[in-house]
């Protein structure tokens, strides 16, 4: 659970209520059912009018990131590659087979069964980074549909006003209905401004960064499996995984030189116990 998403969206919220009952309003006075409708009707007709629908459904599919983003755990996964290298070194890449049969990841799962095959490198590069660039797109297009939606709001929002506006001055005779005109112009303007500022970019912006976090895991699988495919030394391939990592976040990857490698390929070394309990172990035991 995200909790500053949760933080965020309750205290934006919590502050309009509020500042409306501060100045002496009546907070009932912004549930307003036809605003509400045009407002909300109007964008989300908007988007399903330029929006393709596999995007469209995509993008209300990965909401949920915003509060329950995917557990990544790049730390895990190079500590798991570095595993994996040190056990193709040993016994050769086909040793990789388990633990590709039992992986649940679609990407890392192809990646493992391209090296196992014995694909050359730059072709594996290559088919990877294809799949990567076209899940980024399709990922992306898909919080944009949010940031899109921000920008219709405020402008359906003003068309609601215009309209409770037009009702005022066709019922200026009849004074008693004056304020439900009054009401649905103010309110509208403020569903759709408020809407777009407090709900859909702030949406849009946190899948843009839930996404990029899984861009750059699948970087790591690229670069991990790529750098087993040319038998490149552990050490090395622990200090170029690594670089991948925030300042912010607790690299535990076991790297060669803090499991005291010998040798000066920096390959070999490790004692044999350390693969008691490999990857693949691990993941059957939890």
């Amino acid at each position: 659970m995200d909790l500053l998403s949760v933080i965020g969206i309750a205290l934006a919220l919590a502050s309009v209520t509020l500042t409306m009952m501060l100045d002496g309003g009546n907070v009932l006075a912004l549930v307003h059912f036809p605003a509400f409708l045009i407002v909300v009707g109007g964008t989300v007709g908007a988007i399903l009018l330029q929006t393709p629908p596999r995007v469209f459904f995509r993008a209300f599919r990965i909401l949920p990131w915003v509060f329950v983003p995917p557990a990544y755990e790049s730390v895990k996964l190079v500590d798991w590659i570095l595993d994996w290298a040190q056990i193709a070194r040993r016994e050769g890449v086909l040793a990789l087979e388990p633990i590709a049969n039992d992986e649940s990841d679609p990407f890392l799962k192809e990646a493992l069964n391209l090296v196992i095959d014995g694909i050359p490198p730059p072709t594996v590069r290559a088919i990877l980074e294809t799949k990567l660039h076209s899940r980024e797109e399709y990922e992306m297009a898909a919080a944009r549909v949010f940031e899109q939606m921000a920008g219709y709001a405020p402008t359906i929002g003003i068309i609601g006003a215009v309209l409770g506006l037009i009702t005022v001055m066709s019922h200026l005779n009849d004074p008693a209905n004056l304020g439900k005109g009054i009401a649905t112009a103010f309110v509208a303007t403020v569903y759709g401004v408020g809407s777009a500022n407090i709900i859909y970019l702030p949406i849009a912006n946190k899948l843009r960064t839930v996404i990029r976090r899984g861009v750059r895991r699948q970087e790591i699988i690229i670069e991990g499996l790529l750098g087993i495919a040319t038998s490149e030394p552990r050490l090395h391939l622990g200090m170029k995984l690594q670089s991948f990592m925030h300042d912010g976040e607790v690299e535990t990857v076991k790297t060669a030189s803090s499991n005291g490698e010998g040798g000066e390929d920096g390959g070999d070394g490790l004692p044999e116990d350390e693969f008691r309990d490999s990857p693949i172990d691990e993941r059957q035991s939890a």
